[in-house]
């Protein structure tokens, strides 16, 4: 089954990639991809989708889709150099897979990145992708975007506090009212 790069999360301070499942009150649900655990993540959290990601190159910028299928061309069936190899091997990896890339602005960290997500969608899902032509028509009518129902879900939560948290807090305010309208009635007798 070919990977919908739209659906592969990279979610800031968390290992690994995760899958795009569904929106939550708050948030959004996704899978890990290594270990399959369900969870969900508060839509103030810094998540990207795969296909969002791209590398510097020396004319444009160049998709991850599109990487992803030049380091498969290069490396057949083999893994990708693991991403703690020694940093001149990987730059020449990246130096035989994308010949192109910027060297000034693609940095060795973002290859460590590149390396580990490849070698985790190798590993637990697949290397052919959806192309954008062959999009799951599930995503346009059930489901929103991952990226912009974190937005939502962040929107929301946002907009939450401005209104009364509780039916508590709604009657200590009234409370608070009747007691500075008694107040004010004293003083004027």
């Amino acid at each position: 089954m070919a990977t919908d790069l739209k659906k592969v999360l990279s979610i800031t301070g968390q290992s690994g990639l995760f899958n795009y499942l569904a929106q939550s009150k708050n948030g959004v649900i996704v899978e890990a991809l290594a270990t399959g655990h369900r969870t969900a993540f508060s839509g103030n959290m810094k998540m990207t989708t795969l296909a969002d990601v791209a590398i510097y190159t020396d004319e444009d910028e160049l998709p991850l889709k599109e990487v992803f299928r030049k380091m498969n061309a290069v490396l057949g069936d083999d893994d990708a150099p693991s991403s703690k190899s020694d940093e001149k091997a990987i730059k020449d990896f990246f130096a035989k897979a994308v010949e192109n890339y910027d060297r000034d602005r693609f940095y060795v960290s973002h290859m460590k990145k590149v390396l580990e997500w490849y070698n985790l969608l190798k590993k637990y899902a697949s290397l052919e992708f959806v192309d954008d032509e062959e999009e799951s028509p599930e995503l346009h009518k059930d489901e929103e975007k991952p990226e912009s129902a974190a937005k939502i879900a962040a929107a929301k939560q946002a907009k939450a506090p401005a209104k009364a948290t509780s039916a508590k807090a709604a009657t200590a305010k009234a409370a608070s009212t009747k007691k500075s309208t008694k107040s004010v009635q004293r003083k004027a007798n």
